[in-house]
């Protein structure tokens, strides 16, 4: 649609509704996604779950919230500031506002690493999750309000927003305390002997195996999926460190799936082969197999065998001659380390005081812990059932005196933001996370996005040393980066292949932010917003509530007396907008309440306001409900854009997954629009959205197809619930179902199409007619056949006046009586005759008049400006004029 047809409805179009840069966004995004700790730290302070990329929603708010009419300050980090606004239409980027197209957006984009603040704007997200889009829009200077259903998404959005404003001094002293308090004493218990001299080393992790006795023979059989331990590193760079099953050593082998002798007790074993797996475990004395549950339901829960440590020595690191497989490596487990474990459990026991600290709720029944339609795993089968049974002692012990030594911080922002810290570093400090041999370090819990009970896990170290991932001590470092961010922002960008950074920008995150915690179905503002942007939750992708559980029971025991929200035994569920099988609610809920979201975020919005959001789709049932639900409430998709997309499954027509930004705008009224009629409009701007991007942009085959459903759901909309086909209505999953085959394969197009599309082509030619039947049920040879072109003197089309073309029709009318006439043949051969005076109204008699034909005359008549095509078709005798 044209700009100037779109500002007939009254409303300005807005950058991102006519154009987008995929191409520079998604070349910082793959970065952004391996390296958020430089592109966004704030961003790395805490887990969670399917958060955006940063640069994705800084661009979706710059496209979003710039447009002609909006008073807008530019500054280049370090520079100074300048105000431009619609009164001045010279300025430079009230241009680069106007330039954007479809073909070419690529003329904001220039600003993406400016400090650019509007004035008067209002943004909604309703389900705000980790804060993306809230930090995004904040650092436009746009007053934002932020919402989400479960508490500790409202907490760590908190936290990110309040950071802007945060004294680091202030921060830094509050941790200085902590470390003073308790940060020598939780060291003390990780702690092992060197093996290079008589002295300690650091602990950074205790690795243990699960333990069951076997139900034949009763050997206790600890329980190995293989005999890795990890990668070689240093010295031994290039091999694999594998535990001895036999003499329980540390050795070094080349190849850890194949067979090796032991240098230390020389028997041969397979590292490949453990005693675990496929939910089953295998006992090395008699070899009788048992399911790993029931054998744990059977013998009350597991024991725990420690069977290697991976030390850090700080007194080796400043050796001279020591070298760094000295320093940091693995050994085995001796009496010490199991001496010390014993100790601190028993302190554990008897620490009474500390029982306040831990979580006292049981682990609530869900789709994720007692189901196996999601995760493929039950913990309570696994012998969990409180959450404190998914720490041992030690843990335990370590994190309530940390807890303990935090809540007692005075200043309330400072110790929320050491809360935070200590929340994040739980995600490595429990006993079911993993080791990575591949890292050489630590899988932290939601690798999955579920709890995956393991049969080989972890005890990290939880105050931290040197090294170590998710340790208290490197999560804190993660927590002041981000405050540092939010005070003082900058931009990563890529310019000639090259990654560069800005200067930090004048506008912190959070200046003029609004947090609410509950159901956004509740949101009772009207005509509030300027712009809604946000990430709605997607059918079962991740059950937020149960997974945050994890997170919320610790953080309620400092925060269930300063915040609603934090005083109930678990995060809501049942409000969630989620399908939860274990709830019982189905994919029909989802669509429902989605439904009902959208209808909270049309009354939320301006008349002229506009919805833009990221979404997942992953088959054309999912677009159709999506359309569904938005039309339903009166909204108009006016744009959609890939972030990412499987090429080679859109191209096969198989079902799809695409990460997607979808642009809506409010809409008072549909038109009514028969199928035939719509169906040919959409196929004209699906094949002209191809062409344009094709010939304009370096756009990946299902990069354009997401652009091309935009473009048709754009046609759509203006007609949702008036489409007929055969007397009755369609719904919007039934037309996404015929769009989705159009672009797939345009299997039903066919030359009175592509003869359309030639005549709406600005100086057609052969090559033309190659790219537009493609895809088509239309050949070349056959239009030439036709004489629907030629190319005798240059290329001609064969029009209604074409000598040609004529001559052909005329031998088809003559010879066949019309039997074999297509329906472009009948109108060309009656506007030739119109033009020259002569009857038509016999001709119409005889053929008869159908809906086929008077579209086809109404689509001629459209594309050539040519009433004529039409009004041969008229009831009266059209005979000369």
């Amino acid at each position: 649609m044209s700009e100037q047809e779109f500002q007939s409805d009254s409303l300005t179009e807005l950058p991102i509704e006519r154009g987008f840069p995929i191409e520079h966004i998604n070349e910082i995004a793959q970065k952004e996604s391996r390296a958020g700790m430089h592109y966004r730290p704030i961003y790395t302070m805490h887990k969670w779950w399917a958060r955006r990329m940063g640069c994705v929603f800084r661009s979706i708010a710059l496209y979003t919230l710039l447009d002609s009419e909006t008073e807008v300050e530019v500054q280049s980090p370090g520079e100074a500031q300048t105000t431009l606004t619609d009164v001045d239409p010279s300025e430079e980027l009230s241009q680069a506002i106007s330039d954007v197209s479809e073909a070419d957006p690529n003329s904001l984009w220039k600003y993406y690493n400016k400090d650019v603040t509007v004035n008067d704007k209002k943004v909604l997200d309703p389900f705000m999750g980790g804060g993306t889009s809230v930090v995004e829009a904040s650092r436009f200077g746009a007053e934002v309000t932020g919402n989400d259903l479960n508490p500790v998404a409202w907490f760590v959005t908190k936290k990110e927003i309040e950071g802007g404003q945060t004294d680091l001094e202030t921060l830094e002293e509050g941790f200085e305390t902590v470390r003073e308090d308790v940060g020598e004493d939780l060291k003390s218990y990780y702690r092992t002997s060197c093996p290079n001299d008589d002295h300690n080393a650091d602990v950074m992790y205790y690795l243990w195996a699960k333990e069951l006795d076997c139900t034949s023979c009763g050997s206790t059989v600890p329980l190995f999926n293989d005999y890795r331990v990890g990668k070689g590193r240093y010295d031994h760079k290039g091999k694999y460190s594998v535990y001895c099953p036999h003499c329980e050593r540390i050795i070094h082998v080349d190849d850890w799936q194949s067979e090796c002798t032991c240098t230390e007790c020389g028997v041969n074993f397979e590292p490949k082969n453990g005693t675990a797996g496929h939910g089953s475990y295998i006992c090395r004395d008699c070899g009788q197999k048992y399911s790993v549950t029931d054998a744990i339901d059977e013998q009350d829960g597991f024991g725990l065998h420690l069977y290697a440590v991976e030390y850090y020595c700080p007194i080796c690191d400043q050796h001279p001659n020591r070298s760094k497989s000295e320093v940091k490596g693995y050994k085995p487990a001796e009496t010490r380390d199991f001496e010390l474990y014993e100790e601190a459990k028993a302190e554990w026991e008897d620490a009474d005081d500390l029982n306040e600290y831990v979580p006292t709720e049981k682990i609530p029944e869900g789709a994720i812990t007692a189901s196996s339609s999601i995760s493929g795993n039950d913990v309570f089968k696994h012998g969990y059932e409180e959450w404190t049974d998914l720490y041992n002692e030690r843990q335990l012990l370590c994190l309530s005196k940390l807890l303990r030594s935090i809540s007692q911080i005075e200043d309330q922002n400072v110790k929320e933001y050491l809360l935070l810290a200590f929340s994040d570093s739980l995600r490595t400090n429990c006993m079911l996370t993993t080791y990575t041999h591949a890292r050489n370090s630590v899988e932290h819990i939601f690798k999955t996005n579920s709890f995956a009970p393991p049969v080989q896990t972890v005890d990290a170290n939880v105050w931290g040393t040197e090294y170590g991932r998710g340790t208290f001590l490197s999560i804190w470092d993660m927590v002041k980066s981000g405050v540092e961010f939010a005070r003082s922002p900058t931009e990563r960008y890529i310019e000639d292949g090259e990654t560069n950074e800005t200067a930090e920008f004048n506008t912190p995150v959070g200046a003029n932010v609004t947090l609410r915690q509950g159901d956004m179905r509740k949101l009772t503002e009207a005509n509030e917003y300027d712009a809604v942007i946000t990430d709605p939750p997607y059918y079962d992708n991740i059950i937020y509530s149960e997974v945050s559980d994890y997170f919320y029971v610790w953080l309620k025991i400092l925060l269930e007396d300063e915040y609603e929200g934090f005083d109930q035994q678990r995060t809501p569920r049942a409000d969630s907008i989620v399908t939860n099988p274990y709830l019982e609610k189905t994919a029909e809920d989802f669509e429902s309440e989605l439904e009902q979201s959208f209808s909270v975020i049309h009354r939320a919005l301006k008349h002229d306001g506009v919805l833009t959001f990221t979404y997942h789709h992953s088959d054309s049932d999912s677009w159709g409900e999506l359309l569904e639900s938005l039309c339903n409430v009166g909204f108009e998709i006016t744009a959609t854009y890939p972030i990412s997309a499987d090429v080679g499954k859109f191209i096969q027509g198989e079902a799809v997954s695409f990460d997607i930004v979808v642009v809506a705008r409010p809409l008072d009224e549909t038109d009514p629009a028969s199928w035939k009629s719509l169906r040919r409009d959409i196929y004209r701007t699906a094949r002209r959205t191809r062409k344009q991007l094709e010939e304009n942009r370096d756009l990946s085959r299902g990069d354009i197809g997401v652009m091309e459903m935009g473009a048709c759901f754009r046609e759509y909309s203006k007609h949702h619930g008036k489409v007929q086909r055969g007397g009755e209505i369609m719904s919007a999953k039934e037309v996404v179902q015929e769009i989705y085959g159009i672009i797939q394969e345009a299997s039903d197009i066919g030359v009175e199409d592509v003869f359309i599309d030639l005549l709406d082509t600005p100086r057609p030619s052969f090559d033309d007619v190659n790219k537009l039947c493609r895809g088509t049920n239309a050949k070349p040879e056959e239009l030439k056949e036709m004489c629907l072109y030629n190319q005798d003197d240059g290329f001609q089309l064969g029009t209604w006046d074409e000598e040609k073309r004529q001559a052909y029709i005329q031998e088809r009318v003559n010879g066949d009586g019309g039997d074999h006439l297509s329906n472009l043949d009948k109108l060309q051969f009656l506007r030739y005759r119109y033009e020259k005076g002569q009857a038509v109204q016999n001709y119409v008699q005889k053929w008869g008049v159908d809906d086929d034909l008077r579209e086809l005359a109404g689509r001629l008549a459209d594309v050539t400006g040519d009433d004529a095509y039409a009004r041969v078709l008229g009831d009266r005798d059209i005979t000369s004029y």
